[in-house]
Parts: structure tokens; C-alpha cells; sequence
């Protein structure tokens, strides 16, 4: 049995990319396999552990559990789009300044949500508003305070 094969555009970090994908095609197979944006992780395929988190409209989203169909016209944004100009966003920096990475296979999916809670916060979030903001995403190394000091510092500078 065949999958029905779609042409669509997809906004992947402020460029558009027209391809013909699979109905049942994931965003992160589109994005990891087919784009080689290997910035978005593929960890459980279940939704479960986070590594696999983009933003989409500027919300977190499971790249895993989301069909690339469902997302055409939206704007996608990876964490291969933060850095700018050779320079590490103000968020990926915090990380390796806090030390808030150890193998580093969570950091694109923690730094992408602890942007999205950073970004609609109206004051400086707390400790427990962060770990709240994070809880979708697991960590096997760090114990998550250095990656709650990391998203906090930048939330201070911004709230």
C-alpha cells in the first residue's frame, strides 16, 4: 500500500521550502532526514521526552507527533535558526555559561521551550514557573537546576 505523497511549503526559520512529503511524514523526519536540521533531536517517537521540540508560531511543539502536512504556512523555527551571525543567542549562551549542558541531546528542545516561557513572560519567571515550562522535556544528565539557573538568568535580564 502506497502513502499519498503532497506538495507543500513549509516556513522553516524565516525561509520557505516547497517539498513533496509523505501524508503520514513527520515534521522531524522532514526536518532531521530530508532538511538535515539534526538539531532537532529524535529521542522516543512518543511525545514523551522532549528532544524533539521546535516552535511553531512561537509555541513548543513535538516535531515527533506532528505531520508535516498539518504544518504547512506555519512558521517554524529550529534551533539551528538562534544563533545569529556566529554568535550564540543570549539563551544558548546562558547554557554553557550555567553549565547547563552534559551530553547536550536535550539542550535544542530545553533551550527552544525555555525560550517560548521567556518570550511570553510579563515579569521575571520563577524557578517553579520555569520548571513548569520545562516539564514536558527530560533531562538524563544534569539534574535540571543548572538548566532552571540558565533560562532564569535570561528571564532577569529580560523581565
Amino acid at each position: 500500500m502506497s502513502t499519498k505523497k503532497l506538495e507543500i511549503t513549509l516556513n522553516i526559520n524565516d525561509e520557505p521550502c516547497r517539498l513533496t512529503v509523505s501524508a503520514n511524514e513527520t515534521l522531524r523526519d522532514v526536518l532531521r532526514e530530508r532538511l538535515e536540521l539534526t538539531g532537532t533531536k529524535a529521542g522516543c517517537d512518543d511525545g514523551s521526552c522532549g528532544t524533539c521540540t521546535v516552535l511553531i508560531n512561537g509555541q513548543p511543539a513535538r516535531s515527533c507527533l506532528t505531520l508535516a502536512v498539518e504544518v504547512e504556512d506555519e512558521k517554524i523555527t529550529t534551533i539551528e535558526h538562534l544563533a545569529q551571525d556566529n554568535k550564540l543567542h543570549p539563551l544558548q549562551q546562558a547554557f554553557v555559561d550555567h553549565h547547563a549542558i552534559q551530553c547536550g541531546f536535550c539542550s535544542p528542545g530545553m533551550i527552544l521551550t525555555g525560550l517560548a516561557a521567556i518570550r511570553e513572560q510579563q515579569a521575571e519567571l520563577s524557578r517553579n514557573e520555569i520548571r513548569e515550562a520545562i516539564s514536558g522535556n527530560q533531562c538524563r544528565c544534569t539534574g535540571y537546576a543548572k538548566i532552571v539557573d540558565a533560562i532564569q538568568a535570561v528571564s532577569q535580564e529580560k523581565g
